[in-house]
């Protein structure tokens, strides 16, 4: 038998001691990494902090104000430790973007201090604006004093922007404001105070058409075609003689003008008159054509030379709501008991503007038992009408007067027997009540002779012109 060599035993102390040497020494392997495996950490830690700064570079690159130079003056320039470099790389310092840069590099101009601007917010007033910019109140009291038209900076509108110059030791040099595309209003120091100066641009005016088709109401379907408030409501009041835009309007009617349009620059600013204008109500076409008469009296006409004006206009509440009609047994809601409604009911907001619906002499202005507040107009010798439950009266309103038609003669309100805010109003015919929205009415002169034949020039070019816009834009939505 081949003797087999003893293999040392070692005590088990010695074992369990050299264990735990090993433990230690493989933790410390993992927790204090080589030179080498440092580096590489560092480098792809690197890696990863460029390839974010690299996608907010991208985000930042969407920004219309923000401007990337060359990748190697880039702030957001990428940043790799050399190969050689490993074994200090975890001695690098990061790099840092430099604050008072743009992307491209290049240093930042210094704001000019002797130029500030403010835009004004919501209850914000002259003296607060003044206080933002650094200037007391004396200074404002000042500059306000100086110039009897220096007050028109106190008339502030929210977003309006007011920009200040300064002199060198501070003071107000001059404020400038920009009131409008057309407007600007600015005061320069001088040796007497402030001079105030407005300047006016003059646009050009050019003929636009338009067209639309309502589908909820007139004010949405004009905005939608291009048109003001105030283009929609001259719209409103040249067919008001025909079309009660509180009770006619259906969907599916349309319109189409022809109007000045102010223009600055190829940019609208404004619109001027309307020229033409066409308005289809449940299936019936009124035409409306504009005409200045030597006088230089302007009405508008029919395409024929016919008068659109009447002596009345339909309704005297723009866009209100009928609550009530004309009845001789209607239940009233008041006194609880049946009993005769002899006009028309206009439900608005308090304080709408009520019309005069014809020229006439005011035959009383004042309190008028369930009425309440009321004014009754006379027109002529055979019509009169009454306004009742007004909130108060138009400055000037007062028995023995004399009113022009569509001129504000009160407001909506509740007075007398009344269960909310609305306008009754009522329509006499020789003494006798009559449906205000069935009576006819009387129509104004015709236009004739000389006056005629101008008008009909005129007014046949803007009827062809209409036809052909509008073949036009009809073709055009087919495509």
């Amino acid at each position: 038998m081949t003797p087999t060599s003893k293999i040392p035993r070692y005590p088990k102390s010695h074992i369990v001691a050299a264990s735990g040497v090993a433990a230690l020494l493989s933790l410390a392997l993992l927790v204090f990494p080589s030179r080498e495996v440092e580096a590489k950490k560092t480098y792809i830690n690197l890696e990863m902090e460029n390839d974010a700064d690299g996608a907010l570079r991208d985000k930042d690159d969407l920004r219309p104000d923000t401007v990337i130079g060359d990748e190697g003056d880039s702030p957001f320039a990428r940043i790799e430790t050399p190969a050689e470099d490993t074994q200090n790389a975890t001695q690098e310092k990061p790099v840092e973007k430099p604050k008072d840069a743009l992307a491209s590099g290049e240093p930042a101009k210094p704001a000019d201090p002797s130029l500030k601007s403010v835009r004004v917010g919501n209850g914000d007033t002259l003296s607060t604006l003044f206080s933002k910019v650094g200037l007391s109140s004396n200074q404002l009291h000042d500059m306000l004093e100086s110039n009897k038209d220096a007050k028109q900076f106190s008339k502030l509108k929210i977003g309006q922007e007011l920009q200040f110059t300064f002199a060198t030791n501070g003071d107000l040099q001059s404020l400038r404001s920009q009131l409008s595309d057309l407007e600007t209003i600015s005061l320069t120091k001088s040796a007497k105070g402030y001079d105030f100066k407005r300047d006016l641009i003059k646009p050009d005016v050019r003929d636009t058409y338009a067209r639309g088709v309502i589908n909820s109401s007139l004010f949405t379907s004009a905005k939608r075609a291009g048109l003001s408030h105030d283009l929609t409501m001259d719209l409103a009041n040249i067919f008001g003689y025909d079309v009660d835009f509180a009770l006619d309007i259906r969907e599916g009617d349309e319109f189409e003008l022809v109007y000045e349009q102010k223009v600055v620059k190829g940019k609208p600013v404004g619109s001027g008159q309307i020229l033409a204008a066409r308005f289809t109500n449940r299936g019936k076409t009124f035409t409306a054509v504009r005409y200045v008469d030597k006088q230089g009296i302007a009405n508008y006409y029919r395409a024929d030379g016919s008068s659109m004006r009447k002596a009345f206009i339909r309704t005297p509440v723009d866009f209100a709501r009928i609550s009530s009609r004309f009845s001789m047994g209607r239940f009233h809601p008041v006194l609880n008991k049946i009993r005769a409604h002899k006009g028309v009911d206009y439900a608005a907001p308090r304080g709408t503007p009520i019309k005069a619906t014809a020229d006439g002499r005011i035959a009383f202005a004042g309190r008028r038992g369930g009425y309440g507040n009321a004014v009754v107009l006379q027109h002529g010798k055979t019509y009169s009408t009454l306004y009742g439950h007004m909130q108060g009266f138009a400055k000037g309103i007062q028995s023995g007067g004399s009113v022009k038609q569509g001129q504000i003669i009160g407001y909506v309100g509740t007075t007398g027997l009344s269960t909310g805010p609305h306008l009754h109003y009522e329509f006499q015919v020789n003494g006798t009540h009559v449906d205000p929205l069935s009576v006819k009415l009387p129509m104004a002169d015709p236009l004739a002779g000389p006056d005629k034949k101008l008008f009909l020039q005129r007014s046949q070019p803007m009827m062809a012109r209409m036809d052909q816009e509008k073949a036009t834009l009809l073709a055009m939505n087919k495509r």
